[in-house]
């Protein structure tokens, strides 16, 4: 598999995406630009202590629905801090999507091993209760 990186994320993207009912370029990028309010609100909530779970599991769900889901996974975890993945591990456990292993991710050419993530108590208890 192919090293994910800036220079060819998008093209990457285009090629996994996957949602029949678009029509235009501009669907697209807004499809893309959903990984920008993710990583946002993840930001709200490691650094100002708001979790907002539901909007994420909204947003997180459509780039599902939209990108191949492996695709999807490695770019959700190429696009998030490393400060993040605890999170989004937890997200992704909670909606069945999280892999023993993704590849490929970034210049350094990362493996990153589910088991070595931990798990976010605060984001599980939020999601225990939907």
């Amino acid at each position: 598999m192919k090293v994910l990186n800036d220079s060819n994320l998008l093209l990457y993207a285009a090629a996994n995406y996957t949602n029949p009912q678009v029509y235009d370029t501009d669907e697209f990028y807004e499809d893309l630009n959903r990984y920008k309010y993710i990583k946002k609100l993840f930001y709200r909530f490691y650094e100002k202590g708001e979790l907002r779970e539901r909007l994420i599991l909204n947003h997180l769900i459509t780039t599902y629905n939209v990108f191949e889901h492996q695709a999807n996974t490695r770019i959700l975890f190429y696009k998030m801090n490393k400060e993040y993945w605890p999170g989004l591990k937890t997200f992704l456990l909670f909606l069945n999507y999280m892999p023993d292993v993704i590849t490929g991710i970034g210049e350094e050419n990362k493996t990153i091993v589910s088991e070595r993530i931990p798990i976010e108590i605060e984001i599980a208890t939020a999601l225990r209760k939907i």
